[in-house]
């Protein structure tokens, strides 16, 4: 069993993220850091985090500022947005994890959105390997049909109104997406609402995705209810230099019921998921030894 030790992480900008690290007993394989989807709090991982642990891996998760226990006491007015999850917190859960296990090959796992903000993270070379689940391309229209609706009306009603309104995204009320800073609330409708989502609308973001050439493995799945397959190539295909290996997974190949958007990091996806598709991508990693910068 891992050891859990909480802990405040000071960004660039003195911004203080609550971040958690899950030691192993003995000098780790490697380290972990998980990227959380959007507004989804740490402590969904931790099952995760703590088997991986078990498995000889030093791990870190956090919570981006404006969200779990990072989020200030009201939102209202609270300036942040999605280049400063990547550029200011992200980046520095990378560096702590780097500076506890040194010499030692990092992987980061990126649920959903946390495989949109690697791009802005400036000091990529500490990073070995990528793994994204359930990850790819906001862009509406190339949502599964089922889910078209309803972000229209995210998009197009509900999100224009409440933002002035509220002064921050009351999603945890709207039982949509849960609470968010008005700004990072914004910025993600107006990469939503472009063909090519952050690339199209984000300045410099073509550059900073084509810039990427850390390996990456996409694990996306048929029955995700928000990341259609042509969602996972579009966002996949703006890392034009990075090496990508692309999983298509079915409930089927995984002997499961259901997998959607969430149950990659449920206790019940261990033998399924995490050993069979996971842990062989870390073992391969650890066996490199330190970074691929040194």
């Amino acid at each position: 069993m891992g050891t859990l030790v909480e802990s405040r992480v000071v960004t660039a900008d003195g911004y203080e993220i609550a971040g958690r690290f899950f030691q192993t007993r003995q000098a780790p394989l490697g380290s972990v850091l998980v990227a959380p989807a959007m507004g989804v709090p740490q402590t969904h991982y931790e099952p995760f985090a703590l088997w991986l642990a078990e498995q000889g891996f030093l791990v870190g998760t956090f919570d981006y500022r404006g969200t779990g226990r990072s989020a200030p006491a009201t939102l209202r007015g609270f300036n942040a947005n999605i280049v400063d999850w990547g550029q200011l917190d992200a980046q520095a859960m990378v560096d702590a994890l780097a500076e506890r296990a040194p010499e030692r090959a990092l992987t980061w796992v990126g649920h959903s959105v946390g495989g949109q903000i690697l791009p802005f993270v400036m000091r990529r070379e500490k990073i070995d390997k990528v793994v994204t689940v359930a990850c790819g391309s906001g862009y509406w229209r190339e949502n599964s049909p089922q889910l078209r609706r309803r972000v229209w009306l995210l998009w197009y009603v509900v999100a224009p109104v409440a933002l002035p309104l509220c002064g921050y995204f009351p999603g945890q009320r709207l039982k949509m997406v849960g609470d968010l800073p008005a700004p990072m609330m914004a910025q993600w409708r107006r990469w939503c609402l472009h063909p090519e989502y952050a690339v199209g609308s984000e300045p410099g973001a073509r550059e900073k995705f084509a810039a990427v050439n850390t390996p990456i493995v996409s694990l996306s799945f048929t029955d995700d209810e928000f990341m259609s397959a042509r969602n996972t190539e579009s966002l996949h295909g703006f890392y034009r230099n990075a090496p990508r290996t692309m999983m298509r997974i079915t409930p089927d190949d995984a002997g499961m019921c259901r997998i959607g958007h969430f149950g990659f990091f449920r206790p019940s996806s261990e033998e399924p998921l995490w050993k069979r598709y996971l842990l062989p991508e870390l073992l391969e990693e650890s066996s490199h030894g330190g970074t691929l910068d040194g």
